[in-house]
């Protein structure tokens, strides 16, 4: 395992930056890097599959049709994929955004995979390197009220299948489940006592507004990282609440966050921020 500093790192979908974010490659990357948490997002297929997408629908900028060939802004959004057979999802193409020639090209096939396919291709190349530890999983809950019974199930519905899943894969103890829907959280919350919640936020409200939707006190609060002031961290940390930033990609951000304690960092680059996190670590 890893040595693990005093803020750990989350590959943001992965390893987003040089790898199609919220694929195979991309978490294989960050494990292989021994990044300390595999952040990703969860959306439902029409069959009921826990599958990994940042969208419930086909991006054109990160997706390509099954000839590789790029899709427009109304295609893409007419796919959606809460009506989709999860054959027919994994027909599309995932590509690389910030460096398309790193493994993702429109002509590689790289398909959107489920939940259980990260969590199992994740485990057995920690077997085939002779480890016992793999990454935690911060898995994102993508719901919109705004999306209720069109692009996703009810939350309800929602949180079963992702909650099932997690039991499934044995995975309910090694994992961490974030969203900016607070309707979900309540339900994960009162389904699931222990799984450690994080609510994300990316208004200028401030913590206390934001956590005062919810009737609980969830394990992280997860604001944009240009909302972090040097005084949120020592606040959150007397109330027992881990603070995780997000999406943070700048060198100098990072050190910034490192030196106020934050908890986690949320990146695209997480082979930059396990170097500055460990170089940072006193101990």
């Amino acid at each position: 395992m890893p040595p693990t500093p005093l803020t750990v790192v989350h590959g943001h979908r992965g390893c987003a930056g040089p790898f199609p974010a919220n694929t195979l490659p991309a978490f294989l990357h960050a494990a292989s890097i021994g990044c300390h948490w595999l952040e990703m997002d969860v959306v439902v297929t029409g069959d009921g599959h826990v599958l990994v997408s940042h969208e419930p629908w086909m991006d054109p900028e990160s997706c390509r049709d099954p000839e590789g060939r790029p899709l427009t802004a109304e295609a893409g959004r007419a796919l959606n994929i809460f009506t989709m057979p999860l054959a027919e999802v994994q027909r599309f193409r995932c590509i690389a955004t910030d460096a398309p020639d790193a493994g993702g090209s429109a002509t590689a096939v790289i398909p959107k995979p489920t939940l259980a396919e990260v969590v199992g291709a994740v485990k057995a190349a920690a077997r085939a390197r002779g480890s016992t530890w793999v990454p935690g999983f911060n898995i994102e809950i993508k719901s919109d009220p705004r999306h209720y019974g069109t692009f996703q199930p009810p939350p309800a519905r929602f949180a079963e299948l992702v909650l099932a899943e997690l039991a499934a894969l044995h995975i309910t103890g090694h994992c961490l489940v974030q969203s900016f829907d607070t309707e979900v959280l309540e339900i994960l919350h009162v389904r699931e006592p222990a799984l450690p919640l994080a609510l994300l936020t990316e208004n200028a409200e401030g913590a206390e507004a934001n956590l005062g939707r919810l009737t609980f006190t969830p394990a992280y609060y997860g604001p944009a990282h240009r909302h972090i002031d040097d005084a949120l961290p020592g606040r959150l940390r007397a109330q027992r609440i881990g603070l995780l930033a997000w999406t943070v990609n700048e060198e100098a951000e990072m050190r910034r966050l490192i030196r106020l304690g934050v908890d986690g960092l949320i990146t695209d680059h997480p082979a930059v921020a396990l170097a500055l996190a460990l170089l940072a670590d006193p101990q």
